[in-house]
């Protein structure tokens, strides 16, 4: 499980990094890597599920352990993935974008997350399509939901991370214990209140765990309910990740204004 998270950290940290490149010298480079991500994170996944990656992902087998559901998959990898996570303090966001205020840098971070995921989910839209015109590897299709729901979620950890950093508010404790936090803040979809460590103890409990693997599911169930011939593409896919990363990111946004207040 260690190896596959930190497949997905590292992809994750690729796109993230590819997306910080000036326009100049990036172009559109987050578009090109996209789908390459994507892939890694789909052999992360099948990993995990200790399959090949054109077994499905979904489902069990007789004798197979009934917690292994997609959200304990996912739910396992995210946690495991999440101090490699490339969250910067705030020190190291406002030397990332000199002369801008925070308000105008947390802006700057919520449109990159917002693209990003936008980006995911039109890369797995047109993934997906192609699926349904190539019956022998239709089975491979849960698996690409899958590692969507993952890099969404990573990316989503990363944006809530930053904002909690740059508005003065970082969680206690180590990066890991950081991480964790903002895990639990992205579970709950609300700000970490550092003073009651709420963040923290959310999530390194039985029923945060729960709460994170359930929140996965519903991820992953919104992904696969949009999974047919004609519904499932890039459009549609980019629209629902990109409008979903804005809410989240503002009603956070709003939960640190009121605790900093």
């Amino acid at each position: 499980l260690g190896r596959a998270a930190r497949a997905v950290a590292d992809a994750v940290a690729g796109l993230i990094g590819n997306a910080d490149e000036p326009a100049s010298a990036a172009s559109d480079g987050p578009r090109r890597s996209t789908a390459g991500t994507l892939r890694d994170v789909v052999g992360a996944v099948a990993a995990a599920v200790g399959r090949r990656g054109g077994e499905p992902a979904t489902g069990r087998t007789e004798g197979e352990d009934p917690g292994r559901s997609p959200g304990t998959v996912l739910g396992d990898l995210l946690t495991t993935a999440a101090p490699w996570l490339p969250i910067r303090d705030a020190a190291r966001l406002r030397a990332a974008f000199p002369g801008r205020s925070d308000e105008e840098i947390a802006d700057a971070l919520v449109t990159r997350a917002s693209r990003l995921t936008a980006a995911v989910g039109a890369a797995t839209g047109g993934l997906s399509a192609a699926q349904w015109f190539a019956p022998p590897s239709l089975v491979a299709l849960p698996l690409e939901l899958g590692a969507e729901t993952l890099v969404v979620a990573a990316v989503e950890v990363v944006l809530l991370g930053e904002l909690h950093e740059l508005a003065g508010r970082p969680a206690r404790g180590d990066a890991a214990e950081r991480a964790t936090a903002y895990l639990a803040s992205w579970t709950q979809q609300h700000a970490v209140d550092a003073s009651t460590e709420q963040g923290l103890g959310a999530l390194v409990g039985t029923a945060g765990l729960r709460a994170l693997r359930r929140r996965l599911s519903r991820r992953l169930a919104r992904n696969l309910g949009s999974a047919a011939p004609l519904l499932v593409g890039a459009a549609l896919g980019g629209r629902g990740n990109l409008k979903a990363t804005e809410t989240l990111a503002r009603r956070v946004r709003t939960d640190l204004r009121r605790l900093g207040s």
